[in-house]
């Protein structure tokens, strides 16, 4: 007997908002997902390009346009997408700007502070006070392997990065306290060919697309900690070993 094609079961799709999904990593993240099993609200500020990803898959895509400095429309927002979802289980933070700020003026380090620093506590404290109502979730923060060392080209940036390490570790701290299992996974990016990438002399400049495959490795693990790509690891280790004599000279 032919089933009745108007009463098929809809797919159990799992639900995710990523924010800053119009480009780069975010991008190439929605697609990741909604190839596997999930409805992904995304966000960002520039509509057209949250629209040309809507229009690749509109059955899985709902889509906000705002600015996450806003703070008082954010949480707004943010409840629409998680009721027209019908819940969350995944939130990803891919959003941030960062200056090579030579002169030190002051309007691209506060702007940087503004996102990255007042505008991701909003939102991350946003995702983690649902999850924790719900008993349950995975938040996503991607930071940068600039959160390890200082920067004199742009110390506002790699100032946030460190920020929002010790802020997700924070979260993870108190979950493990509370013993309720929101997953709290740090990505550290290198090099990663977006717009975020300035400067001269780049290298291990990983695209998008090889990054975000990474990312999604690391989220369906669980995984606390992953430097993205792998190779960075070695970064990683080598510039935190550096003394502070030698690192200033840099």
């Amino acid at each position: 007997m032919q089933r009745d094609l108007f009463h098929q079961e809809l797919p159990d799709f799992k639900k995710a908002i990523i924010i800053g999904a119009s480009s780069g990593m975010g991008r190439e993240l929605a697609r990741i997902l909604t190839r596997n099993n999930y409805r992904v609200g995304i966000t960002g500020r520039r509509e057209h390009l949250l629209k040309e990803l809507y229009n690749e898959n509109p059955a899985q895509y709902i889509y906000r346009a705002f600015d996450i400095r806003d703070l008082s429309k954010t949480a707004k927002n943010l409840n629409e997408l998680i009721k027209e979802l019908g819940g969350l289980d995944l939130f990803i933070m891919s959003s941030g700007i960062g200056y090579i700020n030579l002169e030190l003026d002051s309007e691209p380090e506060f702007q940087t502070i503004d996102t990255n620093v007042t505008a991701f506590t909003d939102v991350i404290t946003f995702a983690y006070r649902y999850f924790l109502e719900n008993k349950k979730g995975h938040i996503v923060g991607i930071t940068s392997i600039a959160a390890l060392r200082g920067n004199k080209s742009a110390p506002a940036y790699n100032a946030s990065k460190a920020y929002q390490v010790n802020y997700l570790e924070g979260l993870r701290q108190k979950s493990v306290s509370l013993k309720i299992p929101i997953y709290i996974t740090d990505v550290r990016p290198g090099f990663v060919a977006t717009q975020m990438a300035k400067g001269e002399n780049l290298f291990w400049v990983a695209s998008p697309e090889k990054a975000a495959k990474q990312i999604y490795r690391a989220i369906r693990r669980k995984k606390r900690k992953v430097y993205i790509t792998k190779r960075w690891r070695i970064y990683a280790w080598l510039i935190q070993l550096f003394p502070a004599f030698m690192y200033e000279k840099i």
